[in-house]
């Protein structure tokens, strides 16, 4: 064999290397950018039957928008589960499949004009502001119970824009996809002063608006906020597809308002004007913590998702 075959040779087997060996997609099942054509309009759908209607017929509209995107790409139900579990048993080929679904999913909020409700009204908050969405992190998660999928860190660290007395609030959009087993995901948050950590978690088993509020009325400037998104179910090493998409994830830091600015306010006002004032009732309603429960006003088609929470204060040891 002279020189030119074997170079021939050689060209052949490392062209096999690269390319011979890359995984592919079995004809059975969706290819990878069909798949992602079909995620994307499926989360949208889900999002758009939660802004139309009311909570009652939620799981029915939003079953009739998804029958819509199947039919749009001209695949069955049963492909289009089938192939989900092919992916979901190959998470490292599953996630950046994900990614590209979640940058889609961002530019179309983009060109939108983003979502409506709470995570809406934060969205084009300036750093520093009073008030300022700080969440630097990528704004939406891909999530199944197998490590290291199962669990998400994230951490921001204080800077001069951070006060005594400042207060946070996690909110996200939860959207499940499960054949069956149990959903358990879990917000842990942890708020570190110069002395003391505040931490508090919450369950969140269903889709949906997912809220979160850190306060502490610790009059110390924080010095960082951390803590970890988690989906359970580990245990269960089937592959029925159980995955979490977690969206429009956010971090919203609060100053604490200037006090002596609204008394200043209230005392500039004459006797005569208040005398002259009628009386009003004032009533508060919604959870404790919300100012006459309109912080975070809810209605059936924003209204989050009731989680049970911890708050614990725990001493740093020096």
């Amino acid at each position: 064999m002279n020189r030119h075959s074997h170079i021939a040779t050689l060209v052949v087997v490392v062209g096999w290397m690269l390319f011979g060996c890359k995984p592919t997609t079995p004809s059975q099942f969706i290819q990878p950018d069909e798949i992602e054509d079909i995620l994307v309009d499926y989360h949208m759908a889900k999002a758009m039957a939660q802004v139309e209607g009311n909570y009652d017929d939620l799981d029915y509209r939003q079953s009739l928008y998804f029958e819509g995107v199947l039919q749009k790409h001209g695949v069955t139900r049963a492909e289009f589960d089938s192939s989900m579990v092919y992916y979901y048993t190959r998470a490292d080929r599953f996630a950046p499949i994900y990614n590209r679904v979640a940058e889609r999913l961002q530019e179309q909020a983009t060109i939108l004009g983003d979502t409506e409700g709470e995570i809406g009204r934060f969205a084009s908050l300036k750093a520093d502001g009073d008030t300022a969405n700080i969440w630097h992190q990528n704004s939406h998660i891909m999530m199944i119970p197998t490590p290291p999928y199962h669990r998400v860190d994230f951490l921001v660290e204080g800077d001069s824009l951070f006060k005594a007395g400042d207060t946070f609030l996690v909110q996200f959009m939860a959207d499940y996809m499960y054949q069956s087993g149990t959903k358990d995901g879990l917000l842990y948050v942890a708020i570190t002063y110069p002395d003391t950590v505040v931490v508090r978690q919450s369950r969140f088993t269903y889709s949906g608006l997912i809220q979160l509020k850190m306060d502490s009325r610790i009059e110390k400037c924080p010095k960082s906020v951390s803590g970890f998104f988690y989906l359970g179910g580990n245990d269960d090493k089937s592959t029925i597809l159980r995955l979490l998409f977690v969206n429009n994830i956010q971090l919203i830091r609060f100053h604490k308002k200037d006090e002596s600015a609204t008394i200043n306010q209230e005392d500039s006002i004459s006797a005569s004007e208040t005398a002259q004032r009628p009386f009003t009732k004032t009533t508060s309603s919604g959870d404790p913590g919300r100012s006459g429960g309109k912080l975070f006003p809810t209605n059936k088609r924003t209204s989050p998702n009731r989680v049970v929470e911890r708050i614990d204060s725990i001493k740093v040891r020096r």
